[in-house]
């Protein structure tokens, strides 16, 4: 009796996997964008734990069904998550468009070299009398003045004016963090990614792309994030590998 029940529970599962199979049917498709010629990439089935290739022409197929969510990724596109509705199995092929990735320009400092004159105090020369003509003299007939000797105001302002408002020079600056998959490639050895996550170099690239598609991921670019972000890599790693190859 045991075994009966055994056999039934088996094959009312296996019939279960099957329907499962059954509903999901091939999707063709077509990643394209409009500046470049879209040649390779990948395709998640997020529901279904499938992965698809995509080809030189930009073309994949992978089995889905409506309100599959597909997640596309490709070497220089922004990611993108779609939910399929019945209108995309409609069409003969399916087309996805990607916006060309910006990757923010590292900000360049130019340093200037100015060469100073070893003159010495130079206000001690501005300060100097010299009497050698009448425009030189202190008491000018061509500029009349009361005051002989008076106090260089303009001087002593800039002087009290810089003495508040002098620049903090320990006050933070912003920081960009930029792309999150440039940041990371060049912040972690690619030793890392092949021996610990065991990734095929073909793969870091795409595997930190799928990454940078997790709204957590910014934010653990922070210096003091860093063992956060390995944390965070060897969970998303964990994830990346739980998709099957469905074609390639």
């Amino acid at each position: 009796m045991k075994t009966k029940i055994v056999i039934l529970v088996l094959f009312s599962f296996c019939q279960f996997c099957l329907g499962q199979t059954l509903i999901r049917k091939p999707l063709h498709g077509a990643v394209v964008n409009d500046s470049v010629k879209v040649e390779s990439g990948s395709v998640f089935n997020i529901n279904s734990k499938t992965r698809s290739f995509v080809n030189s022409q930009g073309l994949f197929d992978i089995m889905a069904k409506k309100n599959d969510t597909l997640l596309f990724l490709s070497f220089g596109l922004e990611a993108k998550k779609i939910v399929l509705t019945d209108k995309d199995f409609a069409v003969l092929l399916f087309t996805v468009k990607l916006n060309t990735s910006i990757t923010p320009l590292e900000e360049v400092v130019v340093k200037r070299t100015y060469i100073k004159p070893n003159v010495g105090n130079i206000q001690r020369i501005i300060d100097t009398e010299y009497f050698e003509d009448e425009q030189s003299s202190s008491d000018n007939p061509l500029m009349p003045s009361k005051i002989k000797y008076g106090m260089d105001i303009d001087r002593i302002g800039k002087m009290i004016w810089k003495s508040f408002f002098k620049e903090n020079p320990n006050k933070e600056k912003e920081v960009d963090y930029g792309n999150f998959s440039n940041i990371v490639s060049k912040r972690i050895h690619s030793f890392f990614f092949t021996n610990t996550l065991k990734l095929k170099e073909d793969e870091i690239g795409l595997f930190l792309i799928y990454c940078e598609n997790d709204p957590r991921a910014k934010a653990l670019l922070k210096p003091e994030s860093e063992f956060e972000l390995i944390e965070f890599l060897i969970g998303k790693n964990e994830e990346f590998k739980t998709f099957a190859i469905f074609e390639k």
